[in-house]
């Protein structure tokens, strides 16, 4: 072989053994996909396993809520999911996702479904009931809307499940809450009401029932209906929320404060922010049920549906 052509190999040898020397991490396919992992996962490169739950841990503490979802915000939890997902073949990737990642909302250590934090085991069946089926769904029926209204305001002398086990008797005198007919009740038919033992409502507060019902006809009158009126200040959609732990559920809140006191302008009695906080809790205008709550998800599905506003 000519002279020209052993130059040629040895040329070509050196060429390929300098572009070794300055790229050594080229034939390494697992450092590829660390250059694709570590800017989301937002750690260097030197992060240990535990200093990666140490953080994590860290992270869960000290968080306040999971309504962020930036992902420069991500919890440290989702971006090493992620991380994991990226750099694990295809078959494996589901295995080394944990299981609290891949079902956040699985069922409590007793095989119950997760509820919010004030669910507890020693809560009433009435209660529990009213949580699963009830609280947080978009409610637009103006009875429905006036009954949890009205029972709203008796949490100033009851809790929800004294209420609640009240609540069909409730319907039976107030004529299911319809505002026409309540608004037309006598004298007699309150002092029958006030004087019923298994209620135990002071006169006052059937009178204030009775009051509300008149104000509401004079809604109507102005809106179509009471659902109208409500749904109007947070434009016919349900305000999603996505707190994780209880204390980041507020008593009150600024939507509340304006409805608050334009009903007391309006003659409302017992309709303060707290009052209506609750109310709008309970009517689904705000869906307030934890994050890992079940009904959270199944809430937040009603309150995303098109508009049912009738």
């Amino acid at each position: 072989m000519s002279k020209q052509y052993f130059k040629k190999q040895v040329l070509e040898k050196s060429k390929n053994s300098s572009m070794e020397k300055e790229n050594p991490k080229r034939t390494n396919i697992f450092s590829r996909h660390l250059k694709k992992i570590y800017p989301i996962v937002g750690l260097h490169r030197t992060c240990s396993p535990l200093s990666l739950s140490s953080l994590s841990l860290s992270l869960s503490q000290n968080s306040t809520d999971s309504s962020l979802t930036d992902s420069s915000t991500r919890p440290l939890d989702q971006k090493i999911s992620l991380a994991l997902r990226l750099i694990a073949p295809i078959e494996r990737r589901e295995a080394l996702v944990p299981k609290f990642l891949q079902q956040p909302n699985a069922n409590s250590e007793d095989g119950t479904p997760r509820r919010c934090n004030w669910i507890t085991k020693n809560s009433d069946k009435v209660y529990v009931q009213f949580h699963d089926e009830c609280w947080g769904v978009p409610v637009y029926d103006d009875n429905l809307l006036f009954e949890l209204l009205a029972m709203c305001g008796m949490l100033m002398d009851f809790n929800w499940t004294e209420i609640l086990k009240r609540r069909e008797l409730l319907r039976e005198v107030f004529a299911g809450f319809d505002p026409k007919n309540v608004a037309k009740m006598s004298e007699k038919e309150i002092t029958d009401i006030s004087s019923n033992k298994d209620l135990t409502l002071a006169e006052c507060r059937v009178k204030c029932i009775i009051d509300n019902a008149k104000c509401i006809t004079k809604i109507c009158e102005e809106y179509g209906s009471l659902s109208s009126y409500m749904w109007d200040y947070i434009s016919y959609k349900p305000l999603i929320n996505k707190y994780k732990y209880p204390r980041n559920v507020p008593l009150r809140s600024p939507k509340a404060e304006v409805i608050s006191k334009d009903l007391v302008r309006r003659g409302f009695r017992f309709v303060g922010p707290v009052i209506v906080h609750s109310f709008m809790q309970a009517a689904g205008m705000t869906i307030d049920h934890l994050v890992d709550c079940f009904r959270h998800e199944e809430c937040v599905n009603l309150a995303e549906r098109p508009w049912r506003h009738v």
